[in-house]
């Protein structure tokens, strides 16, 4: 696909929230890298719920992969679609008992205990490539540090080869000292990987680190724009 994987035009939606969530335009084509702050974790849950199509907006449209989540009426389609975005979210399920490769494993098979040979390479090497060290493997999820947590929700996020990924406030529960490696390793992946990346986030030292493009959503409006906007206006 050469065309954009997202585009959001005239976005209300109503989620029970002090104002509805607006976005007049949005657009994410192969190989940007976007972070944008203005979403609370309601408001970012409720975007991530509009793109993916399991919820449609009031007015306007979102289109993913070409197709307006609106028109979509047949469920394995729409599952077939998901497979094509990657979520790095806390939000996702992970199992304490089980080790950081068995859950990063679960992407591939229900057989992680032990975990399927067939599998194993696959996981092994997608734990490394996310900044997983060896010595992690073996741990139980419930054992590991929050960045592990992460990575491991990073990982299965790449598992399944998406186009996009969706990061939903990665940062939030990371120890200040993780924040930057866990941003550039963000970056690093999709430039890899030929991905869009968008980060919704709040922090501006992940951010920074994912570079690309920043902007601020203007909640009254809906507009996006840069970080910084007002104050070089206005100083």
């Amino acid at each position: 696909m050469t065309g954009p994987l997202l585009e959001i035009s005239g976005l209300v939606k109503d989620y029970q929230a002090l104002r509805p969530l607006r976005i007049k335009s949005l657009t994410l084509v192969p190989g940007d890298l976007l972070a944008v702050s203005g979403l609370d974790a309601a408001a970012a849950e409720t975007f991530v719920h509009l793109v993916t199509g399991a919820t449609l907006p009031d007015h306007g449209d979102i289109a993913l992969f070409g197709h307006n989540t609106r028109t979509i009426t047949d469920g394995e389609a729409w599952l077939k679609s998901l497979d094509g975005v990657g979520m790095v979210t806390a939000r996702g399920i992970v199992i304490e008992m089980f080790t950081v490769l068995q859950n990063i494993a679960l992407s591939f098979t229900l057989e992680v205990d032990p975990i399927d040979p067939d599998v194993l390479p696959k996981a092994t090497a997608l734990a490394r490539e996310v900044g997983l060290d060896d010595s992690s493997f073996d741990v139980a999820v419930g054992r590991s540090s929050p960045d592990a947590h992460m990575r491991i929700h990073l990982a299965r996020a790449l598992a399944l080869g998406p186009r996009m990924l969706i990061a939903e406030h990665p940062s939030a529960s990371l120890p200040r000292e993780t924040v930057a490696a866990f941003g550039a390793d963000l970056a690093r992946l999709a430039r890899s990987r030929g991905l869009a990346l968008l980060a919704l986030t709040a922090d501006d030292e992940l951010a920074k680190a994912i570079g690309g493009q920043r902007l601020e959503l203007v909640a009254a409006s809906g507009e996006l724009r840069p970080v910084g906007f007002f104050k070089k206006i206005f100083g």
